[in-house]
């Protein structure tokens, strides 16, 4: 069984609008739409959007009405969004986290992230991939042998560890009783004082289990929209897509 949650709460204030981000269009079409799309194109059977300012602006906006939804009252980090959504998530099969600002993420992507978690035996693994200037990015640690070690946030990483053009995206598959399990473990130890989401990575890692990333060759795909210039360039890509469809 696969769920998949998308974090949708954020304000987006660099998008210069009262909106919620996620609301913002491209084609017609609600951001987080085409992010509902790509789950479940990637076979996942449930879907709950973790909503929080505007939140009935949200649920009025989007296409896609045949999903659930978990409330965020505070903007804690991205694991309390994740905590916010545990009563839906439960215990069983896997569970994808995704953003709700990352239009171009696609089902073949998904699948194919689905693919190597299943065959590496991964309790978890995180969607990355390698860009010019990683600069405010969490940063993929891996060893000399290229296998990975850690996920560590921007402001709390070493000056070696920023060295690390390997980004993650945020994006995650979970075996789900591991997932739950984790965030009750989840400490706001760190710059920000929030409950990050990477953390579970070493959480699940130190307990001997496998967590892992998967990086992609191009960064395209996990490309998020946080102001009107990124939200333009995500249109181009759309509608080139579109086009060679």
């Amino acid at each position: 069984m696969l769920k998949a949650v998308i974090l949708a709460a954020g304000k987006g204030t660099r998008m210069k609008s009262d909106l919620p981000k996620v609301v913002h269009t491209i084609e017609d079409r609600c951001l987080v739409d085409y992010v509902v799309d790509a789950a479940k194109a990637a076979g996942a059977d449930d879907i709950c959007l973790v909503v929080g300012y505007q939140a009935d602006v949200v649920k009025g906006s989007i296409a896609n009405k045949d999903v659930k939804y978990a409330m965020q009252e505070e903007q804690l980090g991205t694991g309390h969004a994740v905590k916010c959504a545990k009563d839906f998530i439960g215990v069983e099969g896997e569970t994808l986290i995704l953003f709700g600002d990352t239009p171009l993420i696609t089902a073949e992507t998904l699948k194919r992230l689905l693919i190597h978690h299943k065959e590496n035996g991964n309790a978890v693994t995180v969607l990355s991939a390698k860009i010019d200037n990683p600069t405010g990015y969490g940063r993929i640690i891996r060893d000399e042998n290229g296998n990975f070690l850690k996920s560590v946030e921007h402001k709390d990483a070493t000056e070696e560890e920023r060295a690390s053009h390997e980004i993650n995206s945020g994006m995650y598959i979970f075996d789900t009783r591991e997932l739950s399990q984790a965030l009750d473990e989840l400490t706001p130890n760190n710059a920000q004082g929030e409950y990050y989401l990477p953390d579970t990575l070493t959480i699940i890692k130190d307990k001997g289990l496998k967590a892992d990333a998967f990086a992609l060759e191009s960064p395209e795909d996990i490309s998020g929209c946080n102001d009107r210039e990124q939200l333009e360039e995500a249109a181009v890509i759309i509608r080139r897509r579109n086009r060679n469809r």
